[in-house]
């Protein structure tokens, strides 16, 4: 009976052990599965730009430029599809691919940082006439001297679009002055005032609303006052027939931080009216 009495403890001594150790290796390899997610997690926009070029792996290891892997071609292939939302049909399917395809190409394009045509969308809450309202800031990198900068391009506010709201072509052909109208001293000028929600339709056929300066009147004036940003993304027209938004995503597993959000086939000559919305000026 002691004999057996003795086995029993020995067996309830055996049996915590053998469960800490299992705990023990089960940690382990939990830690291990974060640290990799760590590292093949997208945690900068930089980084996302060396991925996309496979100027870094997909693990995080940076790849000298002397390196005969630096921007090659076939592994560049197999990074790619990570740094695209796999939770989303229009990124993770045919048009992916030949995107890829076409980025791999013995001519294939590069993300270049100072290369233009990329701009940051940036949200932001602001305070005007006594509520919060939402508006979207968009930037790009300039150069200057040895260096370079984010600078506005423009703004995007639901309040100013309303101010010049876009008429058809006959209410806008109702408005103008007569061409004999200096003969008169222009006394008719008062039709100009008459209607000021349709004043914009007197400016020459060049102009345009330029909301970005409205915006630093509303902010010089103490009318707009920020608050907080909200988040962030980034319009990418750098690569010939192609545009692409890259956005934050935290969550669990390894597809996560900075991926490709939505996808579009752009012609080059197709992106130029789009690029005005971004950056006005972009010709000037």
């Amino acid at each position: 009976m002691k004999k057996i009495l003795s086995l029993c403890a020995l067996y309830c001594l055996f049996i915590p052990t053998h469960i800490v150790d299992a705990q023990t290796y089960s940690n382990l390899g939990d830690v291990q599965l974060d640290e990799r997610a760590l590292y093949t997690m997208t945690k900068q926009m930089s980084q996302f730009i060396s991925r996309f070029n496979y100027e870094e792996d997909q693990y995080g290891k940076k790849i000298s430029s002397n390196s005969p892997e630096y921007r090659d071609r076939m592994k560049r292939k197999t990074v790619l599809p990570l740094l695209f939302d796999m939770e989303n049909q229009r990124t993770n399917g045919s048009l992916r691919d030949f995107f890829i395809a076409d980025l791999t190409e013995s001519d294939s394009n590069y993300f270049e940082f100072l290369g233009g045509q990329w701009y940051s969308e940036v949200s932001a809450t602001f305070k005007w006439k006594g509520k919060d309202v939402d508006i979207s800031m968009i930037l790009t990198i300039e150069e200057e001297n040895l260096g370079s900068k984010w600078v506005l391009t423009n703004v995007y506010f639901p309040e100013f679009n309303k101010l010049f709201p876009k008429g058809d072509i006959a209410e806008q052909q109702k408005h103008f002055l007569h061409p004999m109208s200096h003969e008169l001293d222009f006394m008719n000028i008062y039709k100009i005032f008459k209607t000021p929600e349709c004043i914009e339709y007197y400016a020459d056929k060049s102009y345009s609303a330029d909301y970005l300066s409205l915006f630093f009147y509303e902010i010089k004036q103490g009318n707009l006052v920020f608050e907080k940003v909200n988040s962030e993304k980034f319009h990418v027209f750098q690569i010939d027939n192609w545009y692409f938004e890259v956005s934050w995503f935290n969550r669990e597993g390894y597809n996560t931080g900075w991926l490709i959000s939505n996808l579009i086939f752009l012609k080059n000559n197709e992106k130029e009216e789009l690029l005005k919305f971004y950056q006005p000026n972009i010709n000037k």
